[in-house]
């Protein structure tokens, strides 16, 4: 393959994942390690990816990609995620479910459970599970966003602030290098603030594509989890954080 080819090869590849690392590109292109290396340092270069040490990630942190486009990317990934999450919530429990594609698939994983109460600020989410007649569905009130159906602001914060919940699901846009959960969106990072303190147990849903993915706002670190379910082993460090902090990692 010409350098060329490869370089619109690992634009692409970026561009459906959020972040690909050294390893699956020497692996997928078949070059050495120094190749890629080169082939990275070249793209950002001229702004086209966002180099990382061990890797390359979106060359935007300020905005998201697009609804309709991460709810296709990593579909098979999702839906393992949100299958082992709906193993751990029983029948009849309270539960926070988040705005995000990968929450979700949890809601769709949950459809066959019985007598679960949901509080959501996901218009999806309650559209879907207000379908189950002896499902409870408390929608969260303020400004819906009409890209994804999210409803964030005050209002939503005040709201969520009146529960305390078996469970808290959530998602997240990007882990950074040192552990810290990052979004696009101050208003959503509030919100998941909110879930955070007012769940009993925290679930981190996320598919490997968001370790090393910058965005532009701070969740916080890994100690604010209790579970965190991925497709894949995180890096070391993140292990690392998972171990110190004591957070259980479901690998799916």
């Amino acid at each position: 393959m010409k350098q060329t080819q490869r370089h619109d090869a690992i634009i692409e590849l970026v561009k459906h994942q959020g972040y690909v690392s050294t390893e699956e590109l020497v692996a997928f292109f078949a070059v050495t390690p120094q190749t890629i290396r080169r082939d990275l340092n070249e793209l950002a270069e001229k702004n086209l990816i966002q180099r990382h040490h061990g890797g390359a990630a979106l060359p935007s942190s300020a905005e998201n990609t697009d609804w309709h486009d991460r709810k296709m990317m990593h579909s098979t990934a999702k839906i393992r995620i949100a299958t082992k999450v709906a193993q751990q919530i029983p029948d009849g429990s309270t539960l926070f479910i988040d705005i995000g594609t990968t929450p979700e698939a949890v809601a769709y994983a949950l459809m066959g459970h019985r007598n679960l109460q949901i509080v959501t600020n996901n218009l999806n989410v309650a559209q879907l599970m207000m379908a189950k007649t002896d499902f409870r569905v408390i929608i969260a009130g303020g400004m819906v966003r009409a890209s994804d159906g999210a409803i964030v602001g005050e209002a939503t914060l005040d709201f969520i602030s009146q529960f305390r919940l078996d469970f808290g699901v959530i998602g997240i846009s990007g882990i950074d290098e040192a552990g810290t959960m990052l979004e696009f969106d101050y208003h959503e990072v509030r919100t998941k603030r909110a879930i955070v303190e007012n769940s009993r147990c925290v679930m981190l849903v996320t598919d490997s594509s968001k370790f090393g993915r910058k965005a532009m706002v701070s969740l916080g670190g890994m100690e604010m989890v209790d579970f965190l379910f991925t497709d894949k082993q995180p890096p070391k460090n993140i292990l690392s954080l998972l171990t110190k902090h004591k957070v259980q990692l479901e690998l799916c």
